[in-house]
């Protein structure tokens, strides 16, 4: 058989590519719990994004299936052996400050803007089209080969958990949902809640009385804006100088107001995925270092304390004593995504902690919750994905590796990550793709895009990997 030219067979599909990953972006597919249905359980927006992947399937003829209106799956091929490709259709919240509509999918300057463009309807519409193209080629396949759909990827995997108790377990796959070249290594994902304990009456006497404060909307993401409610006494006019102060030497943005007597303060960061947050600036714990240095009444200052010491500049869990590092998948980190107060029942951080291969989990858990009780903080809900790794001479790795060096001309280097892909719900699966060496990572911030050389590059590579892997030996 004549060698196939992948970029070829992805160059004659690209305005379709285009036209159907602009359909997918136009649709606002957050968690909305609050309007969830039997027939929707995560939301109106989610489940037409799962019927809007399914629906293109029966269009370009695959056999799909809908999965509990959670997940669902197109298939090709025959066989007995079966190749996952696991992608996910819904996204974080857009936040603020966009250039554009955030759900428009505007096409401008070779980039494709909008939620979810890289993380994960751009590079999940082009593993559909590598399915397509081995489709359309007429290729024989030995295995059979499944795109898997999940709806719950950015909050609690209810999807693939659901999916994987009623579906078949590929007996290999890739997630293209992260970095090439290739993934062999995610941490382990706790996300805990550190609550306050309440248990003397608040300090009405105080100059100032935080009345609340709230901060992020999410464990994996970095918040981009932080509110704090405050009682002033007195001194208004050397508090405002303050903070205009404060914003100033910092360079940051912010605003304050008065509403109803009670002075408010608004500040702003930088968003950034919550496995790496030091490439964001959490705009919680910049209020919060701001507000410490205020005369605050016993509960607030105690809370503002608390969020200086144990995460102010520290990213790497030492305060709380876990710091921790291993060859394999480098060092634990801390993200506080969720902050919470008010001057009745006190407030809490939601946490999510990314810890390397060979952490001890349970230990570190132990070690946070004595280290916190000391400081009046008790360990709240708690949730642990263990983490993943597959080794490096898997015949997995050995055909991502060929077909990744073959497609770019590059070296596939292998990598560990701290985020969390659908390939840890595989019993052998890494994440692949999409985000290319050298390029920044705009997933979870505002005027996130995918470029459209990098959307035709991995369309080719996912084409010739799902053929590779599900091939004819």
């Amino acid at each position: 058989m004549a060698k196939i030219d992948w970029k070829a067979e992805v160059e004659k599909r690209k305005d379709t590519i285009l036209a159907d990953l602009q359909g997918l972006l136009q649709i606002p597919s957050v968690l909305d719990e609050a309007k969830a249905t039997d027939e929707a359980p995560f939301g109106e927006e989610v489940k037409r994004a799962l019927d809007y992947m399914l629906e293109l399937g029966q269009r370009d003829g695959f056999s799909t299936k809908n999965t509990g209106d959670v997940a669902g799956h197109l298939e090709t091929g025959e066989g007995k052996g079966l190749i996952g490709v696991l992608g996910h259709v819904d996204v974080v919240p857009a936040g603020d400050g966009w250039s554009d509509d955030p759900f428009s999918g505007v096409v401008k300057d070779g980039r494709i803007y909008a939620r979810g463009a890289i993380d994960d309807k751009g590079p999940t519409m082009a593993a559909y089209y590598g399915m397509k193209i081995v489709k359309e080629l007429g290729l024989s396949l030995e295995k059979r080969v499944r795109l898997i759909i999940g709806t719950d990827e950015e909050s609690d995997w209810r999807c693939v958990d659901h999916y994987f108790a009623v579906e078949e377990m590929p007996e290999m796959g890739f997630a293209p949902d992260a970095d090439f070249p290739i993934i062999i290594a995610e941490k382990g994902i706790a996300d805990f809640d550190l609550v306050q304990d309440v248990k003397e009456t608040g300090d009405s006497h105080a100059p100032i009385t935080l009345l609340s404060f709230v901060s992020g909307l999410r464990y994996n993401m970095v918040p981009d804006h932080a509110k704090a409610v405050l009682d002033i006494k007195d001194g208004h006019t050397e508090f405002i100088q303050m903070f205009e102060d404060f914003l100033d030497t910092q360079d940051l943005q912010g605003k304050y107001y008065v509403e109803s007597g009670y002075s408010i303060m608004e500040l702003h960061g930088i968003s950034a995925h919550g496995s790496e947050p030091d490439k964001g600036k959490n705009a919680g714990l910049l209020l919060a270092n701001f507000l410490s240095t205020l005369e605050l009444d016993t509960r607030g200052a105690e809370y503002m304390k608390a969020a200086v010491n144990f995460f102010f500049g520290d990213s790497r869990g030492r305060a709380l004593g876990v710091a921790y590092q291993d060859d394999i998948s480098g060092e634990l980190t801390i993200n506080v995504g969720k902050m919470s107060y008010n001057e009745h029942e006190g407030g809490q951080f939601g946490i999510t902690m990314r810890y390397p291969v060979t952490f001890n989990q349970e230990e570190g858990k132990e070690t946070i919750e004595k280290v916190c009780k000391e400081s009046g903080f008790r360990l709240g809900q708690y949730s642990n994905s263990e983490p993943h790794h597959v080794p490096k001479d898997s015949p997995l790795i050995q055909t991502l590796q060929a077909v990744y060096e073959e497609q770019t001309g590059q070296h596939a280097e292998l990598l560990a990550i701290g985020g969390g892909t659908y390939a840890r719900s595989l019993d052998s699966g890494v994440a692949f793709g999409a985000l290319f060496p050298g390029r920044p990572d705009v997933a979870h911030q505002k005027d996130e895009y995918m470029e459209l050389e990098d959307l035709w590059q991995a369309t080719a590579i996912y084409a010739q990997a799902i053929y590779e892997l599900a091939r004819e030996k």
